[in-house]
């Protein structure tokens, strides 16, 4: 395979990191809903790596650290300074004596040889920290993400936070961030704080704009970073058809038609959905990237030749006169 262009980079808030237009999220290796091979992992870590991929997304959360270990694997004899890596600290693995059965309950088909336990204390962000750092085969990662905090605001704002400012004077870290599929909390984070960057999952997409409300205004004044998660909102973006899903729910039927149209105005102008979903969070200035899920190789190759594919002004002005867009939104240039 011939390596192509790097995706752009872009600088992550006031930090010296960076994140790449396109990243890679990784919680499809640590066997997100079905099974992933290591062979198949490893393809789509290659993949990725050929094809210009340089900042990757993972999370203890993610099959119980089976993400982070295949990325670690994947990433060891790449140089360091090439690429990123953000996880996410709020969930402390814990082993259990007794393991039995699988972990499918929490979304992952992995055994289920640890348990989950929620801990924003300073000293919990430092366990898992180092233990996700164990895992990755790193001596520092380069974003850190509050993961859902949404039932632990409070300690996350006074102890979490602290601490990885702590992690952070320490070198263990280089940008501070907060991972959420809602906006109000890490708009909290923004005025309260200086974190560096907020990955919104599901909230900027081209059928769901509710992050313009708060979190991207206030963004982008404050100058922090936006990595936007979920631009297909779990598949409906992606495919849209009968039973497919929205945010990992069976999708509502007017929604539904919503996609529907928005897919007829794309191929009309020979885009793919897709490729329309994948661009379009760019288009405002607080957005520094957006994560797509990915589990192999196949799937690699595809979105980075959807993102890549030139996304026509005409497109995006149809859209907005077909009041499938609103008239203030941004869209990429």
């Amino acid at each position: 395979m011939t390596q192509t262009r790097p995706i752009r980079r872009r600088r992550i808030g006031h930090s010296d990191t960076w994140v790449g237009e396109l990243s890679f999220g990784a919680a499809g290796i640590g066997n997100l809903f079905t099974p992933v091979t290591n062979q198949e992992a490893d393809e789509a870590l290659a993949a990725a790596w050929e094809s210009g991929i340089r900042s990757f997304d993972t999370a203890p959360h993610y099959g119980l650290g089976l993400s982070e270990r295949r990325l670690g694997a994947a990433l060891r004899d790449r140089p360091r300074q090439e690429y990123t890596v953000s996880t996410k600290v709020g969930r402390v693995l814990e082993p259990l004596a007794d393991a039995v059965g699988d972990d499918l309950a929490n979304g992952f088909a992995v055994p289920a040889t640890h348990r989950r336990v929620w801990d924003f204390s300073a000293e919990g962000v430092r366990r898992s920290l180092e233990a996700s750092l164990e895992r990755l085969g790193l001596d520092h990662v380069d974003t850190v993400y509050l993961h859902d905090p949404d039932q632990h605001t409070e300690q996350a704002l006074t102890e979490a936070y602290p601490a990885l400012e702590r992690l952070r004077t320490e070198g263990l870290v280089k940008a501070i961030g907060i991972g959420m599929n809602q906006t109000a909390v890490p708009t909290h984070f923004i005025r309260e704080t200086d974190i560096d960057v907020v990955l919104l999952a599901g909230r900027y997409s081209l059928i769901d704009q509710s992050g313009l409300a708060d979190l991207l205004p206030e963004a982008h004044r404050r100058g922090t970073s936006v990595v936007v998660g979920g631009v297909f909102n779990s598949g409906l973006l992606a495919s849209p058809s009968p039973g497919i899903t929205y945010d990992y729910a069976p999708v509502p039927e007017g929604l539904l038609r919503h996609a529907l149209r928005l897919q007829e105005l794309c191929e009309r102008h020979g885009v793919p959905l897709r490729a329309a979903a994948a661009r379009f969070p760019l288009g405002h200035p607080a957005v520094a990237a957006v994560l797509i899920g990915l589990r192999s190789g196949e799937q690699v190759l595809d979105a980075v030749e959807q993102f890549r594919r030139p996304v026509p002004d005409a497109l995006w002005h149809e859209l907005r006169t077909a009041g499938l867009l609103e008239a203030g939104v941004p869209v990429p240039g």
